[in-house]
């Protein structure tokens, strides 16, 4: 399993890179009746973007 918090052990799969930029969102389903609370890992080498999930949310006022 990999942590996000765990900054150090998270390599790239696509460059290799350990260098990251962290940010959290949302993402909401096709028809809205569901949101997803994310992390969002960006590898500061190539742009790859990786989401660890946190869990789903309530709060949805988009």
């Amino acid at each position: 399993m990999i942590y996000v918090e765990e900054k150090r052990h998270l390599k790239c799969p696509l460059c290799g890179g350990t260098s990251f930029r962290v940010e959290e969102g949302k993402l909401d389903s096709k028809w809205g009746f569901t949101a997803h609370n994310v992390k969002i890992v960006i590898c500061e080498n190539c742009g790859y973007i990786m989401l660890f999930y946190k869990g789903r949310t309530i709060w949805d006022f988009d």
